[in-house]
């Protein structure tokens, strides 16, 4: 029962996020943001929660996470139990209080916000209570189930490949995870940058993986190391969770200058700086905003990374390009707020005609973009409003680099993997039955790779529904396998 008293504190209590550094500062490094809730002030913020009858906020989270009963918990001062409820449906819940668009999920359906008292801060107190966990040692190790004599083979290491991992772990199967890249998390590790996810929050959790018995196998490219077909024989079912990675692209004269780069590469480098790696084409400057002028053509949650990347790293200016409006705009409204803070400039309907570059050369240094006034017509399928050009008014703005970041697509994975017979559709995403299996027998998938770009929490989720339907499918494999070796002896 609720203590009396403790929780429906919205009216006499102001929302408090946790207070935010600087811009001027921020903007200098890449730590994270914000600073964590203090124990008290996580307290108070969890009793401003109304506990109201139909908890909007679970509702609209992807994993339908027990929000009301951990801010009840956390708000009485039982912060072990209201950790050990946030992880029961998360595998990752630190990882999504930082990164979740929480204005658009749980705190934007918050009953309280719609009374005008402002919503609870979710997102900060579940960040406050997993990382507390791991202060205090509550975040128990990774504990597999009695082994099943039956393997998974999981490809990409990212948010849906891990979760799956962990659940089918727990449940007793070997797991090895194949992963691309010479670092594990997908884009959790190379495409977010470090203030909004400090990488040590990403590499505890895979210690934890592997620690708990999961093989992890880096540098491994299906269709390059082993074929989709070799994984298949090695391991009684696959799970295919490579995330979208294919940029979308710009058809734009001059859209081959130098200095024209893709969000994904110049994100990569920034992130792999922050490890200390070499990485040339950043040392020599080409990757490096230090002292350009820089233009983000895009208005997802990639190209505020990008804007507030080139920050950090000391652009003379930022400037983002987005063809609709504001209020149109599918980034994070949080995001744009911490780039104008700190210090990025957004040009608001306008979008690239072409690329104006140094010389007659193709491949001449860029100098700036040359872009259309839109206006906003009529609202498309997906019900914001379809930009249209407005005739007649362009103009040019002065870039040293411009960094497209307008979303990506499926790569080509039947090519990719060597497997012509993998069925996808016309997105290119694999196409998958109820149980999330491809046409390939016992071949699985989950995540982008299947819904399309979309959000780490759907990943997560994926990943978790994932891992109920494989372990019930290797269940039903494991008795007619056995059924057939006793017909055959």
């Amino acid at each position: 029962m609720m203590a009396h008293g403790t929780m429906q504190r919205f009216v006499d209590r102001e929302q408090a996020y946790p207070a935010k550094r600087s811009a001027e500062e921020r903007a200098r490094d890449f730590r994270e943001i914000a600073d964590r809730y203090d124990t008290d002030t996580a307290r108070k913020q969890s009793a401003r929660c109304s506990q109201c009858g139909v908890p909007f906020c679970s509702v609209h989270c992807p994993l339908h996470n027990h929000i009301p009963d951990w801010l009840r918990l956390t708000a009485e001062g039982r912060v072990r139990e209201a950790y050990e409820l946030s992880n029961s449906t998360s595998t990752m819940p630190e990882i999504c209080g930082r990164i979740c668009p929480q204005d658009r999920l749980c705190e934007g359906n918050c009953v309280t916000e719609f009374t005008g008292h402002g919503a609870i801060t979710i997102g900060a107190v579940e960040k406050f209570i997993t990382d507390t966990a791991w202060d205090e040692g509550w975040v128990e190790p990774l504990h597999a189930g009695p082994a099943r004599g039956q393997s998974v083979g999981v490809i990409g290491a990212g948010p849906a490949g891990l979760s799956g991992a962990e659940y089918l772990r727990a449940a007793g199967y070997e797991v090895h995870v194949y992963d691309r890249y010479d670092r594990l998390g997908g884009l959790l590790t190379y495409g977010i940058p470090s203030f909004k996810l400090e990488k040590y929050v990403i590499d505890r959790r895979i210690e934890r993986l592997r620690e708990g018995g999961i093989v992890f196998h880096e540098n491994f490219e299906v269709g390059r190391d082993a074929t989709l077909e070799q994984l298949r024989t090695r391991h009684d079912a696959i799970l295919v969770a490579t995330g979208v990675y294919k940029p979308r692209a710009i058809r734009a004269p001059g859209v081959g200058s130098a200095g024209v780069v893709e969000a994904l590469d110049y994100l990569i480098a920034s992130n792999r700086k922050s490890y200390g790696d070499a990485v040339p084409a950043f040392d020599d400057g080409r990757l490096d905003a230090a002292g350009k002028r820089v233009v983000v053509i895009g208005g997802g949650d990639t190209a505020m990374d990008c804007v507030r990347t080139a920050i950090r790293q000391g652009a003379s200016s930022v400037k983002c390009l987005y063809r609709r409006d504001r209020a149109n705009m599918p980034g994070s409204q949080r995001e744009v707020g911490n780039a104008e803070q700190e210090g990025v400039e957004f040009v608001w309907l306008s979008g690239p005609v072409a690329f104006d570059a140094e010389g007659d050369d193709a491949a001449g240094a860029v100098t700036g973009v040359r872009a259309q006034r839109m206006r906003l017509g009529p609202p498309d399928a997906s019900g914001r409003r379809a930009p249209e050009p407005d005739p007649g008014n362009t103009f040019v703005e002065p870039a040293d680099l411009v960094i497209k970041a307008l979303g990506f697509d499926a790569e080509d994975l039947p090519v990719m993997f060597d497997a012509p017979e993998l069925g996808v559709t016309r997105w290119g995403t694999l196409l998958v039955d109820r149980r999330m299996m491809t046409n390939l027998d016992g071949v699985f998938a989950a995540g982008d790779i299947v819904r399309g770009a979309s959000l780490v929490v759907w990943a997560i989720r994926d990943g978790r529904d994932v891992s109920e339907t494989m372990h019930d499918w290797l269940k039903a494999k494991a008795v007619s396998d056995a059924a057939r070796e006793r017909a055959a002896a």
